[in-house]
């Protein structure tokens, strides 16, 4: 069976070639009237684009490239559900891209987006080296940073304030009159964990404590449930079990809940104990745990649209830099 051209499509719908190629690639300049034959002229015969062609012709696809740092924290998880359900709405496809945290794996990713001629970047960057983001732009793909703040003007961003977040969690567990708080976290180049830091110091400072002398801080390689179990035993073999723990991220928290549960401590009986992001997990542990919400699905959403906006109208889209502010969920892990 032979395939079917787009002028088959555009005799059967009444219309120019140009204007089903205007469908297929910019369907917003298409009335809706049109663009609904067109679409049902192209149901009917089983008309399929050759990608790789109307991509050379395009300079660019039908697909979005999403980098994030690590997908099997369900944080990430939420996030390219919220950026797959906006790109599928407005007619893309997504390619993600699994940095684990690593430069040299990320730029590798961004490199098979380009050569992919993806029609945008979401990317929430491994480091804070954002220089090889302008090389995306200088190929005319556009980029928008996603659970990271811009740093520039001309850049689009959407990010959660986690200094307000990191003294949301702090101030929360200091109701309970603690002497001693560690702050578990994985590796403070990452800016979401400095940023926790530097909120959790000011919460401190804020209720008349010395950071230095209150606060413990705990770098871990990894923000996963074995890292925070890890930090659990390290701390409770050490004997300088804190009365409170603030940790970075929601895996984090439930490894360090399940060594100290492990161990006989009581939560929130000897330590009261806070994540970070309110994964679904949260709420379903041994002990419900509280933690600082973020608008995950949300994040991707906007994201997604923004980039979007960006490409559709490149000349009159003004860069955007979005802030959501977290929300304190409070549960059974402290007192």
């Amino acid at each position: 069976m032979s395939s079917v051209s787009i002028k088959e499509v555009a005799a059967r719908a009444g219309v120019s070639p140009g204007t089903v190629s205007n469908v297929l690639n910019r369907p917003e300049k298409v009335a809706t009237s049109t663009r609904l034959r067109v679409e049902e002229s192209i149901r009917e015969l089983g008309f399929v684009r050759h990608g790789s062609a109307s991509s050379l012709r395009a300079g660019h696809s039908r697909t979005v490239g999403l980098s994030v740092i690590d997908i099997g924290n369900p944080f990430f998880t939420d996030v390219a559900a919220g950026v797959e359900e906006v790109a599928s709405e407005r007619g893309y496809a997504v390619i993600l891209g699994n940095s684990s945290g690593d430069r040299l794996k990320e730029e590798r990713n961004l490199l098979v987006f380009a050569e992919q001629r993806v029609r945008g970047v979401l990317i929430t960057p491994s480091g804070p080296d954002l220089t090889r983001l302008g090389q995306l732009k200088d190929r005319g793909i556009n980029v928008v940073l996603v659970d990271h703040p811009a740093e520039r003007a001309d850049q689009c961003s959407v990010a959660v304030n986690d200094v307000a977040g990191g003294s949301m969690a702090v101030t929360h567990l200091l109701g309970s009159g603690p002497a001693r708080i560690a702050y578990v976290t994985g590796p403070l180049a990452v800016r979401q964990c400095a940023d926790r830091l530097i909120g959790a110091g000011q919460a401190l400072a804020a209720a008349g404590r010395d950071p230095a002398e209150a606060l413990e801080t705990i770098e871990t390689i990894e923000m996963n449930a074995r890292s925070g179990q890890q930090a659990a035993e390290k701390l409770i073999a050490e004997g300088r079990l804190p009365d409170a723990v603030f940790c970075a991220n929601d895996l984090l928290a439930l490894g360090m809940l399940r060594g100290l549960l492990q161990a006989g401590v009581r939560v929130p009986g000897d330590v009261s104990l806070i994540g970070y992001d309110d994964i679904d997990f949260a709420s379903a542990s041994a002990v419900s745990l509280s933690s600082i919400r973020q608008p995950t699905h949300r994040l991707g959403r906007v994201a997604t649209d923004l980039l979007l906006d960006e490409c559709d109208n490149p000349a009159s889209h003004a860069h955007q830099q979005v802030t959501f502010q977290p929300e304190l969920i409070v549960r059974e892990s402290t007192r």
